[in-house]
C-alpha cells in the first residue's frame, strides 16, 4: 500500500504539526527549531531527535507506521513518551550536540539546502565540493 505522506526519515515539514502536542517546553522548542534555516543544527538535531524517537530507521513498506504516513507515526509517538518535556529538551540537546559534532569531524559534507528556504536564501554546494 502507498501513502504519499511516507518517507524514508521523518520530513521536516511536519515539525509545525507536532507544536501543540505536549507542554510549553515541547512548544517552545518547536517553534525554535521552525525558525532555524534547513541546514542549521536545530533543524537537522530535531529531524535526528524524530528518527529516534519514532524507529524510523526500521520501518518499511509494510509496516503499519508507513501505512499510516509519518504525520501519524510521529503525533502517536510523540504523545505515548512517558517522559517530561524538559527530557525531550535535554534528548533534543543531545542530537543537536552529535550533529555538531558530526559536522565538525566532516568538514567536506555536503549539506543541500532547499531553494525555497528563506532562512538561508542561498542553494549553494560547499566550497569544499566545488572545489574538487
Amino acid at each position: 500500500m502507498y501513502n504519499a505522506d511516507t518517507e524514508l526519515l521523518f520530513p521536516p515539514r511536519i515539525i509545525p504539526s507536532l507544536r501543540t502536542l505536549r507542554g510549553a517546553t515541547w512548544r517552545k522548542l518547536v517553534e525554535q527549531v521552525e525558525k532555524s534555516g534547513d541546514s542549521s543544527p536545530e533543524k537537522i538535531g530535531f529531524v535526528l531527535l524524530m528518527v529516534k524517537i519514532n524507529g524510523c530507521t526500521s520501518c518499511n513498506a509494510d509496516s503499519f507506521r508507513a501505512m499510516q504516513g509519518c504525520t501519524l507515526c510521529s503525533k502517536q509517538a510523540i504523545r505515548r513518551l512517558k517522559e517530561p518535556d524538559k527530557s525531550l529538551l535535554k534528548l533534543f540537546n543531545s542530537s543537536k550536540q552529535e550533529v555538531i559534532e558530526y559536522q565538525a569531524e566532516n568538514p567536506k559534507t555536503l549539506i543541500i539546502q532547499d531553494p525555497h528556504d528563506k532562512k538561508t536564501n542561498t542553494n549553494k554546494r560547499s566550497r569544499s565540493r566545488r572545489a574538487k
